[in-house]
């Protein structure tokens, strides 16, 4: 049997090419995965508020595979409210499909707090006024954003076409020694690769939206499986 050490339900957006394909490079052996789709093309306000309204119907079709946790996979479609909106949605899916809910923003906060990250740096593909809701609600959230630089792209797609070195190239002009960590945001940027290599060269932990959903996920479903090459977040806790 798929799945006998649990089963992960994710949510994507319709068109994220990259966190199902990153999700399945480093998910542990005897965890599933089980995948559904909202409507989403483009990363705007507008368009991310009506991608979250059908949630709640994706999450019922996981609901018949038997999974034990559902994983709303966007980061910003998740904090885009502002604070504790990842917290609302995921209590309305939940109390929909009886199933436990975490959202990538939820991932992504508790991820920063394990590492006791405070003062942060931000590397996004979206626009500023997208960037703009994220420092928002990463401020009510209590963390300092020192910076917060995006590739101002709005069509989803040209998103999970970018390299991961071009994240890398962009935190690594970003970084100022003031730093606890690098928070690299959007589950459609392909990240996983360039992790590891950051956190050597620049000496800070490094959060990105996949690996952090990925972690909260396996902690949530008590698989407490280490991966080194996905960086501290997966080797010191």
């Amino acid at each position: 049997m798929y799945g006998w050490r649990g089963r992960l339900g994710l949510i994507v957006p319709s068109s994220n090419t990259t966190m199902e394909m990153e999700l399945h490079s480093a998910i542990p052996e005897g965890v599933s995965l089980h995948t559904a789709r909202v409507p989403l093309r483009n990363v705007t306000e507008e368009e991310l508020i009506k991608m979250n309204a059908l949630a709640v119907e994706s999450a019922k079709l996981l609901r018949d595979a038997g999974v034990e946790l559902i994983l709303y996979g966007c980061t910003s479609g998740s904090f885009i409210g502002g604070k504790d909106f990842e917290k609302e949605l995921e209590a309305k899916i939940e109390n929909e499909v009886n199933v436990p809910v975490v959202s990538t923003s939820t991932a992504v906060v508790e991820a920063l707090k394990m590492l006791d990250a405070q003062s942060i740096l931000v590397i996004t593909p979206y626009t500023d006024e997208i960037n703009e809701r994220e420092k928002e609600f990463l401020e009510a959230n209590d963390f300092e954003v020192l910076d917060i630089r995006g590739l101002g792209i709005e069509d989803n797609t040209k998103i999970g076409k970018l390299e991961p070195y071009e994240a890398y190239r962009l935190a690594k002009a970003t970084f100022v020694d003031e730093a606890d960590a690098i928070f690299i945001s959007c589950t459609n940027l392909r990240t996983f690769e360039i992790i590891e290599p950051l956190e050597e060269d620049l000496g800070v932990p490094v959060v990105t939206s996949n690996q952090a959903s990925l972690w909260l996920a396996l902690r949530e479903m008590d698989v407490m499986e280490k991966i080194p090459w996905l960086g501290r977040l997966f080797t010191q806790f």
